[in-house]
């Protein structure tokens, strides 16, 4: 019913008269969902250790360490979440991205056709991945892939203004078949989302109906999966990738989109304050023997998945390199020179930054790039502050207008070694967002913020590191 509140009540009292496995199990869930993961953690570990082979335990434990980015450990235990209940239907969505493509259309059709408790949303969203897999099936050229083998590269970060002096984003530029066009560089996105006007402009092929949601209390958007012959994005060129479109002629003042996580096989560094995208490879694991940069644009469609669920899929620089590099997902490796960056959480494209708001620590804040204001929840603002109607601030996003939207008296935040006091914040309802990740997010670090950052991205292991500068435009 998506009623945390109740669930958190219900959960409480049950664990004041049964001190049984499902209990502690759901537990767990509901402290997931609260943004509490080590309480939830140690929920689940309680069940395993108590010799009960309970598969929700384990699924549970999955979530947890896919979440940190131990990617081995997480399919080791919806593995034996999938031998203890294979027809489980969380469980089976979550095992079904381990399957090869042939399988996994396979799977979708028969899920699909059969009785479960999804709802229309979740349904729909699978029959779209559904029609898209069996059309990139069908297409004899292949997946998406880098042109040439290359390790490092660095391009201008492009200014977007909202008006001549006024800067309120950077993006880069990329030609789309040809095309040149300036795309918002948004870590709070995930691909290469681009507008109907240009998909039209740069012949972009529709592959599959896609429905697309962000900020925004208007519902979800209609749009497609397409196949662009060529991208480019500094001295990158990679071929036969899927964009995702908006059925929309403009996109929040943008012809589009790109997600930092493009480059999610590079180490991305983001210099706001002297405007340049850096990537460059990622610290090799004591047993790496080749490089691993490559391309994330589409969906993973391999048995080497790193994340369950992702709309996106490597690339690899070359055949060979894909096949030296295949054994399979790999837990965090915090190389030497990282020990000093944050430990994020990582769902799907979407990074939630441990942050601590005042003298409340805990709470997960979404590094977003695309947003330009920081902005917190009613609820994470009320525990440290007073919160206040405010009728004139209008909000937008990919999903339309916010309804209601609120300010924050006053709010201190800190991620990693950084402090930043924010006096009237702008604070609204994230539920449906956090619904949809399956944590509570309690609010966005934006741009206004991290524009003076220095911004270096491991998404591979969820490292991030910050690092102040003073050196901004105009200054």
């Amino acid at each position: 019913m998506k009623d945390v509140r109740q669930a958190s009540e219900t959960a409480t009292k049950a664990l004041e008269v049964a001190d049984s496995v499902p209990v502690h199990v759901a537990t767990g869930e509901v402290y997931f969902r609260e943004g509490k993961l080590r309480a939830a953690e140690d929920e689940w570990v309680k069940v395993v250790n108590s010799g009960r082979q309970d598969a929700h335990a384990y699924m549970g434990l999955a979530r947890i360490n896919w979440a940190i980015s131990m990617h081995r450990t997480g399919w080791t235990m919806i593995e034996k979440a999938h031998a203890i209940d294979p027809s489980d239907p969380d469980i089976r969505r979550a095992w079904m991205h381990r399957l090869n493509t042939k399988d996994r259309i396979k799977f979708l059709e028969e899920y699909l056709a059969g009785e479960n408790n999804d709802d229309e949303e979740t349904r729909n969203s699978m029959r779209h991945y559904l029609e898209y897999l069996q059309a990139r099936a069908k297409d004899p050229r292949g997946a998406c892939h880098l042109v040439g083998k290359t390790t490092k590269t660095e391009t201008p970060l492009v200014r977007l203004l909202e008006d001549p002096v006024h800067l309120r984003a950077y993006g880069l530029t990329v030609e789309v078949n040809g095309h040149k066009t300036k795309l918002m560089l948004d870590t709070g996105a995930s691909g290469i989302l681009i507008n109907r006007t240009l998909a039209e402009k740069a012949g972009v092929t529709r592959l599959a109906d896609l429905d697309v949601g962000g900020i925004g209390d208007k519902g979800q958007k209609s749009g497609y999966r397409a196949l662009a012959d060529s991208l480019k994005v500094g001295g990158l060129e990679f071929q036969n990738c899927t964009v995702q479109v908006l059925d929309k002629r403009s996109l929040v003042g943008e012809d589009g989109l790109i997600g930092a996580d493009v480059f999610s096989s590079f180490l991305v560094d983001i210099d706001f304050p002297n405007e340049k995208l850096k990537l460059s490879e990622l610290p090799r694991r004591p047993d790496d023997t080749v490089s691993g940069a490559n391309l994330k644009l589409e969906s993973e469609e391999d048995e080497e998945s790193e994340e369950p669920a992702s709309e996106n899929a490597r690339a690899s620089s070359s055949p060979k390199d894909s096949k030296a590099k295949a054994s399979g997902p790999q837990d965090r490796y915090i190389a030497p020179e990282m020990q000093s960056y944050t430990r994020v959480f990582r769902f799907g494209h979407l990074l939630l930054v441990p942050t601590s708001v005042g003298d409340v620590p805990g709470k997960l804040f979404l590094l977003d790039t695309g947003a330009f204001l920081n902005q917190i929840t009613p609820e994470a603002a009320r525990e440290v502050t007073k919160v206040h109607g405010d009728s004139d601030t209008i909000i937008h996003g990919l999903s339309g207008s916010v309804n209601k939207v609120y300010r924050a008296d006053k709010a201190v935040l800190q991620i990693g070694n950084l402090k930043q006091e924010n006096p009237d914040l702008v604070a609204f309802d994230l539920t449906p967002m956090s619904n949809d990740v399956g944590t509570e997010i309690s609010g966005t670090l934006g741009f206004a913020m991290l524009g003076m950052l220095d911004i270096k991205i491991d998404y591979r292991d969820g490292l991030v590191d910050f690092s102040y500068a003073r050196k901004r435009w105009g200054q």
